[in-house]
Formats: C-alpha cells, sequence, structure tokens
C-alpha cells in the first residue's frame, strides 16, 4: 500500500569506517541499482547507519582483480558503490551518528548547503570525526531535487574527487507529497583510481568510470517497451564532464542543476539527443521509446569508453604496420570495443502494433565510400568517406583528406545509404541523431534484435542502411569502431536534413569541430571541418544566416564556441566586450522552446556529440566579424579560429 509523506521527516544515519584488514579478507562492494532506499522509516524520523569500509570492488567482473577502496554500507549489509541510496521526502531532518573506525584517517562526512536553500559556494553541513570516534551531523534538506552525501579525508585526491575511494551515494530530496514505490530510475556516475596499477608518486593509476557500480559490458541491462514513458536521474558525482547520448530517441532536460552548469544550457524542456553533465552535476529526464531494439546510452566523451591505456595507445597510433587491432578489427565492437560509461537498452515491441513496413521502391541511393588517403603515416592516418549519387546533379561529393562531405537529405524521404568500406580495417557508421531503424544503427555486434544485429563492415565489404528522416536539422555521421582513431582521422561528417531539396535562401554555414589528427591532450588546436586554418567565411549585410555547429572532438569536452567583432584573437582569453548577439534556434536537430529562442550574446559551449543552430544577423557591410573556439576557462586558450567577411 502506498503512503503519503504528510509531515516533514527526520533522517538518521551511522557512517562507520572500515578497519584496515588484508587484501583477501575485504568485504566485496557490490553495484547498488538504488531501487531501494536505505533505513527505516517512522514517524517522520528516517533512521540509516552506514558503515564506510575499506573494500574490494569488482567493476569489470569477479573475473578480474578487484580493486581496494573505500565504500558505505548499511550496518549490518554489504557495501555498495554507490553508497546506499537516501531518498526522503522535502522538509526532512538528517541526523548523522557517524562512527569513524578508520584508524589512520580523519573523516569528513558532508552533505550539500543546496539541498537546504545554500548556494554551491556555501559549505553545507558536515561533520570532522577522528579515528575512533563517534560524532553527529544534523541537516534540514528542504530543496526537491538530486544530490549526493559523500565522505573525505585528507589526501589531495580525495579533496579534488570530493570524496575517499567512493565514500559517495544519492541523495535524492523528493516533494512533501511524493509517495512510493517511485518509477523513476536513478544513476551514479563515479571515477575511481585502479589501486592494481596505481603509481602513487605520478598518478594514482588509471581512471574506472561506473554507472551504478558497473564498468560496461557489466553494467546493467535496462528495458523497456514501445511507448512506455521513462523517468531517470543521472547524477554525475565524478569531478569530470559527460555528455550524455542516447542512441535512436530524443529525450527531455527536465532538469539540470550543479556548480558549473553553463547558464545557456539549463533551460528545462530541452529536447535533446546529447547532453553535457558537468563535474557534480545532476539531470532529470524523460523519455519514450518509439520503436523496438537494442539501443546504447553512453558518455560522448570518447576517452571514457576504451578499456585501459594500453587499448587507448593501440586507437591512437595504429599498433606496427600491418598488424590487425584488435579495438577496430573486431565483428562485436560493443561488447569488446567499448567499456566505463555504458547502458544497453532492449525495447520490445508493444503488443498487437506491427513495425512499419519498409515503403519500397522510390527511395534515394546514396554510396558512402571509405577511404584511406596515401602519404600519411600510421601513427596519424587520414581516412575519410567520400559520398556518390550517380545520375545527381553532384554525383561525386570529397571535402577533403581527413574529413567527409556533408549528406545533404530531405524530411520525409526514404534514402538508402550504402556504406562501402574501401579500408584495410572494420568501420561501421552511426546515425548520430537521426530517428531510424535500430538495425541500421550503426554500433557492431549490439544494434537490431536478437535475429539481425548489426554488423562491423569488413574491408571490402559494405552494409546498407536504410531510414526516413522524419524531422529537418542538423545531424552528423560517424564511425562507431575504434572511435579516437577513426574520428581523429576523418570518419565523421554533418548531416543536414532540409524540408525540401531546394537550396536554402540565404546564408547557411556548417561547422564542425573535430580533434586534429596529431594529439589528444586538450592543449592541441581543433579543426573545424577538417582544417586548422579555416577559409573566410562570407556572411551579408543585414541578412539573418543560420550557423550549424556540431561537435565531435577526442578530447575538450568543454570547447566554447563565441562570435565577436574584435579584429584579432588573444591566445589566452582576455575579457572581451565585443561578443555580438545571436539567436539560438535548434539543439541536435530538435527546435528550441519559444522561451529559449531568445536572442543574447553569440557564446555557447558545444560538447562531444551536441548539435547547435544559431541566426545571426551581420548589420552592415565591411563588419569584421570572427568565430573563435576556446577551451575550458579560466585560461580560454584558443584552439582554432574562422574569420568572417560581410559583404
Amino acid at each position: 500500500m502506498r503512503s503519503a509523506y504528510a509531515v516533514a521527516t527526520t533522517v538518521i544515519f551511522v557512517v562507520g569506517v572500515g578497519v584496515a584488514s588484508t587484501h583477501s579478507a575485504l568485504p566485496v562492494a557490490g553495484p547498488n541499482a538504488n531501487r531501494v532506499a536505505a533505513g527505516n522509516l517512522r514517524n517522520g524520523i528516517l533512521t540509516v547507519m552506514l558503515d564506510a569500509q575499506q573494500t574490494n570492488w569488482y567493476p569489470d567482473g569477479d573475473s578480474l582483480p578487484p580493486v581496494t577502496l573505500e565504500a558505505f554500507a548499511e550496518k549490518g549489509k554489504a557495501p555498495l558503490v554507490p553508497g546506499p541510496l537516501i531518498r526522503v521526502p522535502r522538509g526532512t531532518e538528517i541526523r548523522a551518528s557517524i562512527h569513524n573506525s578508520l584508524m589512520r584517517d580523519t573523516l569528513t562526512v558532508h552533505i550539500p548547503a543546496t539541498a537546504h536553500g545554500g548556494t554551491y559556494a556555501d559549505p553545507g553541513d558536515s561533520v570532522v570525526i577522528p579515528p575512533g570516534e563517534t560524532r553527529e551531523l544534523k541537516s534540514k534538506v528542504t530543496v526537491p531535487g538530486n544530490y549526493t552525501y559523500n565522505g573525505t579525508t585528507g589526501p589531495p585526491f580525495s579533496i579534488d574527487a570530493r570524496m575517499r575511494g567512493l565514500l559517495v551515494g544519492a541523495l535524492v530530496v523528493d516533494t512533501a507529497n511524493a509517495v512510493e514505490p517511485h518509477r523513476d530510475r536513478i544513476f551514479v556516475i563515479t571515477l575511481a583510481p585502479d589501486s592494481v596499477n596505481a603509481a602513487p608518486a605520478t598518478n594514482p593509476g588509471r581512471p574506472i568510470f561506473a554507472i551504478n557500480g558497473r564498468s560496461w559490458p557489466r553494467t546493467e541491462r535496462l528495458t523497456a517497451t514501445v511507448g512506455d514513458t521513462a523517468h531517470w536521474r543521472f547524477i554525475n558525482a565524478s569531478n569530470d564532464v559527460h555528455p550524455l547520448h542516447l542512441h535512436g530517441f530524443y529525450y527531455r532536460v527536465d532538469a539540470l542543476t550543479g556548480p558549473l552548469i553553463d547558464p545557456q544550457q539549463a533551460a528545462p524542456g530541452r529536447m535533446v539527443v546529447t547532453e553535457r553533465l558537468s563535474e557534480f552535476s545532476a539531470m532529470s529526464m524523460t523519455w519514450i521509446p518509439e520503436r523496438p531494439g537494442n539501443w546504447l546510452f553512453h558518455c560522448h566523451f570518447q576517452l571514457h569508453l576504451v578499456a585501459d591505456g594500453s587499448a587507448l595507445g593501440v586507437q591512437l597510433a595504429g599498433g606496427p604496420a600491418g598488424v590487425d587491432h584488435a579495438m577496430h578489427d573486431t565483428t562485436n565492437h560493443a561488447l569488446n570495443g567499448m567499456a566505463g560509461l555504458v547502458m544497453g537498452i532492449t525495447v520490445a515491441p508493444k503488443k498487437g502494433v506491427a513495425v512499419a513496413a519498409d515503403p519500397g521502391p522510390g527511395r534515394r541511393r546514396l554510396r558512402l565510400v571509405a577511404i584511406k588517403d596515401a602519404g600519411f603515416p600510421d601513427s596519424a592516418p587520414s581516412m575519410r568517406f567520400v559520398l556518390e549519387e550517380p545520375g545527381s546533379a553532384t554525383p561525386r561529393l570529397e571535402a577533403r583528406p581527413g574529413f567527409s562531405p556533408t549528406i545533404t537529405l530531405t524530411r520525409g524521404e526514404p534514402v538508402s545509404i550504402m556504406v562501402v568500406n574501401h579500408l584495410t580495417e572494420r568501420t561501421a557508421v552511426h546515425w548520430h541523431g537521426i530517428e531510424l531503424e535500430s538495425y541500421y544503427d550503426g554500433v557492431a555486434g549490439f544494434s537490431g534484435s536478437a535475429a539481425r544485429i548489426s554488423p562491423a563492415i569488413a574491408p571490402g565489404d559494405s552494409f546498407e542502411a536504410r531510414f526516413t528522416p522524419p524531422r529537418s536539422g542538423t545531424f552528423m555521421y560517424h564511425s562507431h569502431v575504434s572511435e579516437v582513431r577513426q574520428h581523429q582521422a576523418g570518419l565523421l561528417g554533418p548531416i543536414v536534413v532540409r524540408d525540401s531539396r531546394t537550396e536554402p535562401v540565404g546564408d547557411d554555414k556548417v561547422f564542425f569541430l573535430k580533434g586534429a589528427r596529431l594529439g589528444v591532450n586538450a592543449t592541441d588546436p581543433l579543426e573545424i571541418n577538417g582544417t586548422l586554418n579555416p577559409d573566410t567565411v562570407v556572411l551579408h549585410a543585414g541578412k539573418t544566416a543560420r550557423l550549424r555547429f556540431i561537435g565531435l572532438p577526442s578530447v575538450n569536452p568543454n570547447a566554447t564556441v563565441w562570435v565577436t567583432t574584435r579584429p584579432d584573437s588573444s591566445f589566452r582569453n582576455l575579457r572581451d566586450t565585443m561578443v555580438v548577439r545571436w539567436r539560438p534556434i535548434a539543439k541536435d536537430g530538435a527546435d528550441l522552446p519559444p522561451a529559449a529562442r531568445v536572442e543574447r550574446l553569440a557564446r555557447q559551449i558545444v560538447s562531444m556529440g551536441e548539435t547547435y543552430d544559431f541566426e545571426l544577423t551581420p548589420q552592415r557591410r565591411g563588419q569584421v566579424l570572427r568565430i573563435e573556439v576556446r577551451g575550458a576557462a579560466p585560461q580560454g586558450r584558443l584552439l582554432v579560429r574562422v574569420p568572417i567577411r560581410v559583404d
């Protein structure tokens, strides 16, 4: 029987830190699906007892060595990663009786000030517990939302990560009338150092990214039925950025909170296929699966999806010439070539509803041919797609070495794209943001259904993708095998879907941000449309231009686009009072809500997997404009720029 929260309640939880023991004797920290709230609610008081213990954690399955770190456990139960879920109604008072049994470290347990109406700059509620001591923490949570509670100790890594080991758990504050059982899902993203490979003198070990305590392919497999409404809460408990991408469907961003949220990003109600989740932020989202099949939801920061440093090195360097590289030469890339922040979703057909039939003849037919350019080293190859449409006005389209041409499609017009592989390695194509049949989604070894799984395209082989774009907008296509290597090599390009086959009236420009072939550091330059030094773009005075920005660099998740009248670009980001104004009109190919389509300063973070459309009207002939793309603040290093001439 469901019961409503009628009055303010009290939470009491007890936290302890396990005494160090031998490796073999440590308790095992299991994954936490965040479905069941910890503690006992009675008469407005939620009593929760937690222990923070040193544990063995198996993010990649029990067959691999464990990671030794600290994790929370509800008293008398096994430890969990993330810690036990604390879920309470608004107005709850938290009383925490915390015991620190970690004999060498002083423990501090935190509850954020924003949970009771404070700001992110406020210290929040916390308690400091010396080794072997017990202290009480009191806090009253009054603001509904998605938060974390966490425990820290003295080392710098613990302070920077805002936790010791994985001493973190979800704290969800519901409205006062919330009832159980809750029908949403809660997912906590964590980042932990691998204690097995740690080298404390230089680094804490390779990063391990996990969702609810597991890394792909051992993350929870989710199921849904066509027409279901799914409500998800994502809490980023890590000090890294995660652009979260859903294959095959749009999702609605209902709420976005955190200390580093870009004000240009936070308007609720936007429909997206990718949303940038900044450090220590949280998102509530809603989506409706419209087609059956297997789909992925994952972080689009490609360096977060490789299994380990050695695999990343193979992807980037290419390995010895003539050697097949496992990371990009596998028929099951989804299971063998991806790791970390990925979840698989199986959508079942709705009973009694037939899948739409193929429209048959009358499709527009294109060929997308993958080639490798000669004269480039194996450590930094140049690969690209060539677009062919026999019988058309432009039967062959090429961009340049290291980049692929724009595919222009028409809304509502069925299209067949035959992907032909003339490379010496496997590839596959993902139609990013396009709503299409799962089988053609391009994730080798996963997309499709049990009877038909999307394959990787072997050298000399081909694969046909068929779909009908249901909306106009700005999208992209890119390889979905050995992504870091093949993206930087150039196997990616824009997709522009128009309402008709006629050319656009007025200025319509595409700017595709990608990583340069050489280097994957945040300070390395970016390319726009495949070049480090883009040509001058011509716009026309008094005429509204549509500027389409597409982001797919390997690093720089905070790459920020500016349009300025400043005549010269500084290498560092000086205070710019000459930024012009533009009007945002679309995100990821979906029109923005009317409230968001208002003129503002021409500044936008464009992260991996995101597209943005803006309208900009130059004021006069001869006006000097410049598009600048800069890295994260505060330095704002210049990554690439595009001069604009106004005629």
